[in-house]
């Protein structure tokens, strides 16, 4: 008797199991108002942004360089010491410069003596040819010479001021006021400009102006303007909020795999003086504004309808949402329409009606891709709209059909 119970309380176990286990198994009908959860219209401001990292310029940045080459001899600046226009920043060795100068200078005295010469002579057979002792050919030889030698000596007087000049060259000085900001020599140090002008300092000019270079990209270029506010972060300050103005959108597109851009100039106010050359700044341009707009969540935008995505075709309520492909035109926006920059961007948001769900089409304004404005429709203020459905589908590959998800 002990086994035939043993095996009754057995049974009795399993089905008592499988009961439980039907019963959660069984799809649990859950009524729409509890099934959605829904947000409601409301009325506030909103600001639309575009946003693109850049990098802080001074305004004029002057890259001193030098015309000689020559050895660097004595260094009469360092980074950030503030210089004035004129003031000696380099001097390079002299020695060779001056030797070239010597020798023009000798060139020159030898051009001179040479001059007086021809120019006696010159003179000589004049008078001779007056009293008819040399021929005509002599005396235009004799002022051929004399010609000659002034041009000589104009040739020796401008390779002495050539070199007289090289000599100064080798003495570098500031040709602004301004802000050493970089140093590219030291003593000792060869500097060749046979090729090209080597760059021996860098001064800012004015550190109290500056601006950003930034790019953006061709689809938010056309929201961006001059004179546009804008507000960028630094990560040497990041609790810190810095403003600046749209000062230059410029014509210049950069190609970068197949990804066009435009450099967008912003003018900013270091007055302060705590922003430095070189640091990464994170801007954002407001592109509009709107105050007392009719806003509605970004996620009643991204809602779709559960039966919709998995292909049925119908809201478990019995209404028809749209599913001939047109929710596809329903965007979280970013101010524009990517096919026309003035066409009207339209969506489809979902609100229930007598326990059934409903598709409506409004037509959307700015967004802060948190909110988007709504610019017409059938929905107003204080309307709730279907945000997120608490009971997604289940998983045919992971769930049995009618398992209850929590």
């Amino acid at each position: 008797m002990s086994a035939i119970i043993k095996k009754i309380l057995l049974v009795l176990l399993v089905l008592g199991a499988a009961g439980t286990a039907a019963w959660w198994l069984m799809p649990q009908k859950i009524a729409p108002e509890n099934r959605y959860v829904t947000a409601q219209l409301e009325r506030g401001s909103i600001t639309q942004i575009v946003s693109a990292n850049g990098t802080l310029n001074p305004v004029k940045l002057v890259n001193v360089g030098s015309q000689v080459s020559g050895l660097v001899k004595k260094l009469h600046a360092n980074f950030n010491d503030h210089v004035k226009a004129g003031q000696i920043l380099l001097e390079l060795d002299p020695a060779l410069n001056k030797a070239q100068l010597q020798q023009s200078t000798a060139n020159v005295s030898n051009a001179k003596a040479s001059l007086e010469l021809a120019l006696a002579n010159e003179m000589r057979m004049h008078t001779l040819y007056a009293q008819e002792y040399v021929s005509r050919q002599e005396l235009d030889q004799a002022v051929q010479a004399l010609k000659s030698a002034q041009a000589q000596l104009a040739v020796a007087e401008a390779q002495a001021e050539r070199d007289r000049t090289n000599l100064e060259y080798t003495i570098i000085r500031s040709p602004v006021s301004g802000v050493v900001v970089s140093r590219a020599v030291d003593v000792g140090q060869t500097v060749a400009a046979s090729f090209q002008t080597p760059t021996m300092f860098t001064i800012a000019q004015d550190l109290s102006k500056m601006q950003i270079d930034s790019s953006y990209a061709e689809a938010d270029i056309g929201n961006i303007h001059e004179g546009q506010p804008a507000n960028f972060r630094v990560d040497a300050f990041p609790e810190r909020n810095f403003k600046g103005v749209v000062s230059q959108v410029r014509l210049n597109p950069t190609t970068q795999q197949n990804v066009v851009t435009y450099d967008v100039v912003v003018a900013v106010d270091n007055s302060d003086q705590v922003l430095m050359p070189g640091m990464t700044a994170y801007v954002s341009i407001i592109v509009a504004q709107r105050k007392e707009a009719l806003l509605m969540p970004n996620a009643a935008l991204r809602f779709r309808p559960s039966e919709i995505k998995s292909g049925a075709g119908k809201s478990r309520g019995g209404g028809k949402p749209k599913a001939d492909g047109k929710e596809g035109h329903n965007k979280e926006g970013r101010g524009k329409d990517k096919g026309s920059a003035d066409a009207a961007r339209t969506g489809t948001v979902y609100v229930l009606e007598k326990g059934q769900l409903k598709p409506i089409q409004i037509t959307l304004g700015i967004t802060d891709n948190r909110f988007t404005e709504v610019l017409g429709g059938e929905l107003k203020e204080g309307n709730a709209v279907i945000v997120e459905d608490s009971q997604p589908p289940a998983k045919a590959s992971s769930s049995p059909p009618g398992m209850r998800l929590f």
